[in-house]
């Protein structure tokens, strides 16, 4: 891993599906990252305005119906997912991993995370690499297909 903004830098699906192995609870967060998401340590409800009992993120943790399938395709699958959000939620907005304490669901079912520990930013060439594993599946599955991305 290289270092931006004092924080690691995740170069490889590889590297990231190894950190998801060696820690429990950790989290994928789209966003302007941690410098600005820890002064409120919430996210807030866009229909709403409710503010929420953690930010949202989304879990790195393999559940067990995956089966034995490969963790870095899991990982693959955890980021193409939401790989749309920069492209939706504006400029800066970027993925970047915590590992913390879940503290409720928000309103799209997403976990809700406190006590947060900033552990790396992920490289565009990981988000680039998640795409690449998904669609070269023989069969892709339905709702990870985006077009924009």
């Amino acid at each position: 891993m290289s270092v931006s903004d004092g924080l690691p830098v995740v170069r490889t699906l590889a590297e990231l599906a190894g950190l998801a192995e060696r820690h429990e609870r950790l989290y994928v967060r789209w966003s302007r990252g941690p410098e600005i998401d820890l002064t409120r340590a919430s996210s807030t409800d866009e229909l709403t305005g409710l503010s929420l009992p953690g930010l949202s993120a989304n879990p790195l943790d393999v559940e067990d119906w995956w089966q034995g399938r490969p963790g870095q395709l899991w990982v693959a699958r955890r980021l193409y997912d939401y790989s749309h959000l920069p492209h939706e939620k504006g400029p800066g907005v970027r993925p970047w991993i915590l590992q913390g304490r879940e503290r409720g669901r928000g309103p799209d079912n997403e976990p809700l995370v406190a006590e947060v520990r900033p552990m790396c930013w992920i490289d565009p060439q990981v988000i680039e690499e998640a795409r690449v594993a998904v669609e070269r599946l023989e069969n892709p599955w339905g709702p990870l297909r985006r077009t924009g991305r």
